[in-house]
């Protein structure tokens, strides 16, 4: 798995949710598998195959955090001047076609939120908007076609995750 960037808050965010997967959601279904069992014929025990079922779920999540918390890298994008579109950038630009202004912040894979405006570093416009500067017009091929934007503008304000 390549590298990827997250920011401090999103790694803390990460770890909080590892640990309450290991900690305590994992012991508490364990749990309610053994009362389920205790309930009898297993074969038709909808409890237990509910709670078993749930702790497949809990140990891929695990897996995949616990994947996910080794192949990040932490960078603080506070750091740099976003005199350039980067990782951590807030970005507004402009739809050329229709004028519709929208703004994005561009985070790591885990704390992508397009409903917040948090993109993912890896998708398409992320990537075309990567190093370009205010002014510069990039052109996305999205799943409705080409869209043609205008980078209105570029700086750094504090990532808030949900």
């Amino acid at each position: 798995m390549d590298t990827q960037p997250i920011t401090i808050e999103g790694r803390k965010k990460l770890g909080q949710e590892l640990h309450n997967l290991k900690m305590i959601e994992r012991p508490q279904t364990v749990i309610e598998i053994d009362i389920a069992r205790d309930h009898g014929d297993l074969k038709e025990n909808a409890e237990y195959h509910a709670a078993r079922e749930k702790l497949r779920f809990i140990e891929a999540r695990i897996s995949e955090l616990g994947d996910l918390y080794d192949s990040v890298r932490e960078v603080d994008p506070s750091k740099f001047a976003h005199d350039k579109v980067m990782f951590g950038s807030t970005v507004t630009i402009e739809n050329l076609d229709t004028e519709v202004q929208s703004t994005y912040t561009i985070v790591g894979t885990y704390e992508s939120n397009p409903d917040a405006g948090l993109i993912s570093s890896v998708t398409p416009l992320a990537r075309h908007l990567m190093g370009k500067e205010e002014e510069d017009e990039v052109t996305v091929r999205l799943p409705a076609g080409e869209v043609n934007y205008e980078i209105i503008s570029i700086c750094y304000k504090e990532i808030v995750l949900s």
